[in-house]
């Protein structure tokens, strides 16, 4: 199941520090078995369920959010780090793990894609920074996740967690108005 879910999601490969990586792994793999999926079924599963009809996978969402995140932490560790820096493997864990309470979140039910009995309790921000904080993944990845979300708007955000929050509403905000 790990070499699997590294060829759908080869950025995991890109955090350099191993026991990040390592983590990383554990922790979406564990969202996967805990909510009854298979690596697969990331290619298929929403990234929202508040699109109808949504053609959009959680796999495809998570990637441009990566990817996205990124180009935006280059740029600003380019032209603003002699005042901050944002950590790439940090980043990289945050944005690949900052929906994954989503397959805790998600069931998939005769009528379709629907909140599951955990997911009518607890948003993914909550449970996929269980998750994390379960597979000792540092602070600062619990931190995005947990804030990544509307969860988020009106304490503090880490400047990874500003990154990656604008870049998941950068990556919903368009295909919500465009897919209605």
């Amino acid at each position: 199941m790990k070499e699997e879910l590294l060829q759908k999601i080869p950025e995991i490969d890109e955090i350099a520090d191993a026991d990040i990586r390592e983590k990383t792994i554990a922790a979406f793999l564990d969202a996967l078995t805990t909510g009854g999926w298979k690596v697969a079924d990331l290619e298929r599963i929403p990234f929202t369920l508040l699109i109808p009809n949504n053609p959009i996978s959680l796999l495809a969402h998570t990637r441009a959010v990566t990817a996205v995140a990124l180009k935006a932490a280059e740029i600003l560790n380019e032209y603003y780090g002699a005042h901050f820096r944002i950590d790439r493997d940090i980043l990289i864990s945050g944005a690949i793990l900052h929906d994954v309470g989503k397959l805790l979140e998600f069931a998939e039910t005769p009528q379709g894609f629907r909140k599951s009995a955990h997911g009518r309790i607890l948003r993914h921000p909550f449970s996929g920074n269980g998750l994390a904080a379960k597979h000792g993944l540092p602070a600062e990845v619990q931190h995005i996740i947990a804030t990544h979300a509307h969860e988020g708007d009106d304490g503090f955000r880490t400047p990874a967690s500003v990154v990656v929050h604008h870049a998941d509403f950068m990556n919903f905000d368009p295909l919500r108005d465009l897919l209605k």
